[in-house]
């Protein structure tokens, strides 16, 4: 899938609007902007887990959708999340990395970072089947 047609996809997917994931500019990057619906603990405020684990997962859905020549949206088989600190209330950046490509299962790493892309907030790894 080319850049229109992710757009186009994130647009279509209720989830991708509430929580207002963009594609940035660079390839396998991808933005989620300041919202308030995003906050789980408004006393600090911070990110709600959640809305981080879905940017995620969804950054590596649209990476895996750019990245292999299936025009049908890749089945989670496993996505797991390690979160290294509280997400602030700043706009957070997600960069993905192919780990391995198979005919049927792809891996994807993911990195989420608010200020300073060495400091992440929240590392995963997702496993999709592109094809069954």
């Amino acid at each position: 899938m080319d850049d229109s047609e992710i757009r186009t996809l994130i647009s279509l997917v209720p989830y991708a609007r509430t929580i207002g994931i963009k594609m940035s500019e660079e390839t396998g990057c991808y933005l989620l902007p300041v919202k308030m619906s995003n906050i789980g603990n408004p006393t600090l405020p911070a990110l709600h887990g959640g809305a981080v684990a879905g940017f995620m997962e969804l950054s590596a859905m649209l990476y895996v959708l750019q990245q292999s020549e299936s025009e049908k949206i890749p089945k989670v088989i496993d996505f797991a999340v390690d979160y290294v600190r509280a997400g602030k209330y700043l706009a957070t950046h997600s960069r993905c990395k192919l780990v391995y490509l198979g005919r049927r299962m792809i891996n994807v790493s993911v990195s989420a970072w608010q200020e300073d892309e060495a400091a992440p907030i929240a590392m995963a790894r997702a496993q999709f089947l592109i094809k069954d």
